[in-house]
């Protein structure tokens, strides 16, 4: 799951639809975001810089001469909830439908922080925020009565997490930076399948996924050991980010994953994740602690 890996993914026209692109300026989302408007769809990328998003359009437009497709760029600061919350505002007013949200950004491996409203920095970036993010796009995705899907990039790292401590998720006692971010990808994982389950339980055409898109050559790599003494590994083992990206799509655009919502991709097929995301009670609480941990009484106003 380290080396590259050719797999492949067919790129289908989707006029008309929409996705949404978290930390979509850069790396892995700019990947994304290349190949969503090559299939026609309206990306909505929220990245922290707009200006880094503004530069990606004019660099797909201009140097590799992507003419398809539209796009609309906002600020998103996935570790700020105000921030989550302007954002999700303003793509609601923009568009009346979203067919695809990849909760795509992250951040790995720092030392420990905390953010404004007290969560350690990888879980509130890559699982917290996004789960509030997922909340407040929901009933759009599920009103619009089309064939939705939601795509958290999670990591083959979760397999290196152990059980998540409900009493202190920001292991403040005992930080480990490596495994913090592997437990907020554990996290994404049991967050898709229980989501899914929701989602069948009240006929929702809205599917979510975790997908694993290999260990990828991007600058979340820029402040570990990998990159400072040891480039070369990245260099000749890693994926690109556009080899990453065909997972993604796979999960994105595939329809032989229709009615099979709560997978887990990796190389554009379907695999086992560790044995404790099939755990309905451990989903279950994940669930409701971060319900709390957000004040918030009903997922998406539907669930």
């Amino acid at each position: 799951f380290i080396f590259k890996f050719k797999n492949k993914c067919e790129l289908k026209r989707k006029p008309g639809s929409v996705a949404v692109v978290t930390g979509g300026a850069r790396g892995l989302g700019a990947s994304i975001v290349e190949k969503l408007l090559k299939c026609d769809f309206h990306v909505i990328i929220g990245c922290r810089n707009t200006s880094s998003g503004a530069a990606l359009v004019r660099k797909l437009r201009t140097e590799k001469g992507v003419t398809s497709g539209s796009t609309t760029i906002l600020q998103l600061d996935m570790e700020s909830n105000e921030s989550i919350y302007s954002f999700s505002k303003l793509v609601l007013q923009t568009r009346p439908k979203i067919n695809v949200l990849i909760n795509n950004a992250g951040i790995m491996d720092v030392p420990y922080r905390e953010t404004k409203e007290g969560f350690e920095s990888q879980w509130a970036i890559n699982y917290l925020g996004h789960f509030l993010l997922t909340h407040l796009l929901l009933k759009c995705m599920h009103e619009c009565g089309e064939l939705s899907r939601i795509i958290n990039v999670s990591s083959c790292a979760h397999m290196c997490s152990k059980q998540i401590d409900f009493t202190d998720v920001n292991m403040m006692y005992d930080y480990v930076p490596k495994a913090a971010y592997a437990q907020s990808k554990l996290a994404q994982i049991l967050f898709s399948k229980y989501l899914n389950q929701l989602l069948q339980g009240i006929n929702s055409k809205v599917q979510s996924f975790a997908v694993h898109p290999g260990v990828v050559n991007t600058d979340i790599f820029d402040k570990t050991v990998i990159r400072k003494f040891l480039n070369w590994i990245a260099v000749l083992c890693f994926r690109t980010p556009e080899e990453g990206a065909r997972s993604i799509l796979y999960a994105t655009l595939s329809e032989d994953l229709n009615n099979k919502g709560g997978a887990y991709i990796s190389d554009c097929c379907i695999v086992n994740s560790k044995a404790c995301t099939y755990d309905k009670k451990l989903q279950k609480e994940l669930f409701q602690h971060s319900m709390d941990s957000l004040n918030i009484k009903s997922f998406g106003s539907i669930l």
